[in-house]
């Protein structure tokens, strides 16, 4: 009889229990499977026909309550393995990703549906920014997970973002202050939920290594309450989105001409906030009790992150250190600290038959050049080591030596190629050996001595030098002696520069020259 009563079928989720079955039965110790059979039970609800707007909120409401656990589960897990296969890695990242893709689509349909039905729009007014604040908090968690993989953000995102506040603010609910969700963090405006996903957007992850960016995902959710969104760009509110079109938020450059759809927003107060927050953690070396943005990860690790937020969202867009050419050549890349020394010493070493290193050597593509670095194209690689903060060592069909280099920001483009850009730490390196200071009986066995790079083939206007030691070796923090080419100097630690997986980038001042 079914056949022939008209109108739109009710989907079988409906009433038949199946997705109280499926929330009963999902497994408590494993969150992937968890998370993937709710992201089915999501699918379903997405599909399902004729199940009226308040009826699909509660459905979306079941699923989505009972996920959240699984979901913060799978993320911490994803967060603190630092040497994921790259396999279990995927497993983690899809079933997170996806969770997010099905949950936005789901609060997206409810939104839709306020259109086309006036009297279920009555019905769950109280719903309603609680949906449409989900909807944007489930988009910027999709945003998120693009972005730990340097995706290109799919346009449809942007496109979702602008429709749902869009609604908002026709319905006058955009700053109503509702229960998004019954946690801690759960109280929160359609608004604000709108400013993260824009700020997230404008905050250039693709320069960050993972740690970094869950660092700062969680830093432009702490300052969500003071980001500014005015008709007219400004101080504190330097960028734009526009609700009508499928495009990314930008910064507002001299000459912008707002339009209706137009929304200028920017960090506002959060700037303030964010620069005290660095200069406490650079004073007392920790973050603030309190402040869940550093939670498991080193100090210094939160302070790279914040010094990146902060240049990101300043009123004035990152200058630029040089011009960017373009060009077309071929790079000789090998990477990591070990292999770069194998290298640099097989080099200076006329009896040397070690020429293992040559399996990990790579040709990539180089589009654009400055006194910086470069801008590659890379082919697809072995493993799983290209990441923000990858040491490189470089050589050009122009010279010989081999220089050093990081990996300073990943992204894909729309062909699915990998594009990385590369900063140039020193166009020659050279191997050269640590001592600890005053140890005498190094001159008789030199390669007893700890294995460097030296980034510098002469002192600076101070009288220091750039080395690249390994990772947890001891030598950044004291006085030591350098063995290069045959002579002894002396150094006295100046500082850290940057410290990676593999080695530490630390400079010193040469204080003499050892005689004999």
């Amino acid at each position: 009889m079914a056949l022939f009563a008209g109108g739109k079928p009710v989907h079988s989720v409906a009433g038949s229990g199946y997705l109280q079955k499926l929330v009963a039965g999902l497994p408590a110790d494993d969150s992937v499977k968890a998370l993937t059979d709710i992201t089915v039970g999501l699918d379903s609800v997405n599909r399902a026909e004729g199940l009226g707007l308040r009826r699909r909120f509660e459905l979306i409401d079941l699923l989505d309550s009972t996920a959240q656990h699984h979901f913060h589960k799978l993320s911490d897990e994803y967060q603190s393995a630092q040497r994921l296969q790259q396999f279990e890695e995927n497993t983690l990242w899809t079933a997170a990703f996806d969770f997010s893709k099905r949950l936005s689509d789901a609060y997206s349909r409810c939104v839709e549906e306020l259109a086309s039905d006036g009297g279920a729009a009555v019905q769950v007014r109280k719903e309603i920014p609680v949906f449409v604040a989900r909807g944007l908090r489930a988009l910027t968690l999709q945003l998120k997970w693009t972005l730990l993989r340097y995706d290109p953000i799919d346009t449809n995102v942007w496109a979702a973002v602008g429709r749902l506040y869009l609604v908002s603010e026709t319905r006058g609910i955009c700053t109503e202050s509702v229960r998004i969700y019954p946690d801690a963090h759960g109280q929160g405006t359609v608004q604000g939920e709108f400013l993260k996903a824009m700020m997230l957007g404008v905050s250039s992850n693709n320069g960050l290594n993972p740690a970094q960016q869950e660092i700062a995902a969680r830093a432009v959710a702490h300052f969500g309450g003071m980001y500014a969104l005015r008709q007219e760009p400004g101080p504190g509110c330097n960028f734009w989105f526009d609700l009508s079109l499928p495009q990314p938020p930008a910064r507002a450059m001299k000459g912008f001409a707002p339009g209706n759809t137009m929304r200028c927003f920017g960090a506002g107060g959060a700037l303030a906030a964010l620069a005290a927050l660095v200069r406490e953690i650079q004073q007392n070396d920790r973050v603030p009790a309190g402040i869940d943005i550093g939670a498991g990860f080193d100090s210094d690790l939160v302070l790279s992150a914040l010094q990146h937020l902060a240049l990101q969202w300043a009123d004035e867009p990152p200058a630029r250190r040089s011009e960017r050419r373009r060009i077309a050549t071929r790079l000789t890349v090998l990477h990591g600290f070990p292999e770069m020394v194998r290298a640099t010493e097989s080099l200076t070493d006329a009896a040397s038959l070690d020429f293992e290193h040559a399996a990990g050597i790579e040709s990539w593509m180089v589009v654009d050049v400055s006194e910086g670095g470069f801008g590659a194209i890379i082919p697809p690689v072995m493993g799983d080591w290209i990441k923000v903060g990858a040491l490189l060592g470089v050589q050009t069909d122009a010279s010989p030596a081999w220089g050093a280099g990081m990996i300073r920001r990943i992204e894909r483009d729309d062909s699915r190629q990998r594009r990385v850009g590369i900063q140039l730490l020193a166009k020659t390196v050279i191997p050269v050996k640590l001592f600890p200071a005053g140890n005498g009986a190094a001159d008789e066995a030199a390669s007893a001595g700890e294995s460097a790079l030296l980034l510098s083939t002469t002192p600076d206007k101070h009288g220091e030098v750039s080395l690249l030691v390994r990772a947890g070796s001891g030598m950044r923090e004291h006085p030591l002696e350098m063995s290069v080419r045959g002579k002894r100097y002396h150094l006295a630690p100046r500082g850290l520069v940057e410290s990676k997986d593999d080695f530490d980038w630390v400079r010193f001042k040469v204080t003499g020259r050892r005689a004999g």
